[in-house]
């Protein structure tokens, strides 16, 4: 027996594991049907569980058994709802089963926590910054003000990452490599926006972009898309010369699109020390805040 093989037979058996677990939970009141007769075991049977879900008695009876059956999105989708699961048991769900999980998109305003904003200015020595849904820039740390500039002073649009590579001057003075980057950015940005398609927000500033910049204009109808990954920007600072930062973006917990994009100085070029000097006159000639937020 190969080992595929017997890691997928351990993942059926989970599976019908959990099953069996978010079942046994449930009462015939709980989920609206009659008590009827005297039960031998707690919870639904599995009948019962069929009946809600849509789906025959046998064919759940072998999920919960851990044979090698293939249940739908659909269907999984019809078994969380019958089950009763809570968002973090419908992903356990659907990851068990080995299906991609049905994330909605985010709504609403976005809001960065304490604990997030705590740990940007713990980064001292590190530019770093919170995206959003759309890549606005929602909270900074005084590394990343010393570095790019202060966020706070730009309004909507503006401060959004797109927005800053694409159609700001000033910001895209500062990316040496900057074809490189904005091409790999609209790759990665184009990825991230496809659970959004049709999202006024996201259509309004794609509209300003392809207004505003011809190379946007030029490369969003390519359809390219990128994964996030790690990687070397020289930064040209009109007061601390060239430096080299080695960036990467981290998922935000707790069911949001945002993510951590942190800025760790290399040693070439001096850039450690260039960035302790921008960070002392910052602090002397304007007092920078600690984190803030686009809230705050």
């Amino acid at each position: 027996m190969s080992d595929s093989t017997t890691i997928a037979q351990a993942r059926h058996q989970e599976f019908g594991a959990f099953l069996r677990s978010r079942r046994e939970r449930l009462t015939p009141a709980s989920v609206g049907l009659p008590d009827g007769v005297r039960r031998r075991t707690p919870g639904l049977r599995r009948d019962e569980v069929a009946l809600l879900a849509g789906v025959g008695t046998t064919w759940y009876t072998w999920l919960e058994q851990g044979r090698d059956v293939r249940p739908s999105p659909e269907v999984l989708a019809a078994l969380a709802r019958a089950l009763q699961l809570d968002p973090a048991e419908r992903r356990h769900l659907f990851l068990l089963s080995d299906r991609p999980v049905p994330e909605p998109p985010s709504t609403g305003p976005e809001r960065v926590d304490e604990p997030i904003l705590r740990m940007l200015e713990s980064l001292t020595g590190q530019p770093a910054y919170v995206l959003g849904r759309r890549w606005d820039v929602l909270a900074w740390n005084r590394a990343a003000v010393a570095l790019f500039g202060d966020y706070g002073r730009l309004e909507g649009d503006e401060r959004n990452a797109m927005h800053l590579v694409f159609a700001d001057p000033e910001h895209r003075r500062l990316l040496v490599d900057w074809a490189e980057l904005a091409s790999a950015s609209l790759g990665m940005f184009r990825a991230d926006s496809a659970r959004y398609a049709g999202d006024p927000d996201f259509a309004r500033l794609v509209a300003r972009l392809m207004q505003a910049s011809p190379e946007f204009r030029a490369w969003w109808p390519r359809h390219e898309v990128l994964r996030p990954f790690t990687g070397h920007k020289r930064i040209r600072h009109p007061e601390g010369g060239l430096m080299l930062f080695e960036y990467t973006s981290f998922a935000a917990v707790g069911g949001t699109d945002m993510k951590l994009v942190v800025y760790t100085p290399l040693a070439e070029a001096g850039t450690v020390a260039k960035l302790d000097a921008l960070l002392q006159r910052a602090s002397a000639g304007s007092g920078i805040a600690p984190a803030r937020s686009a809230a705050g």
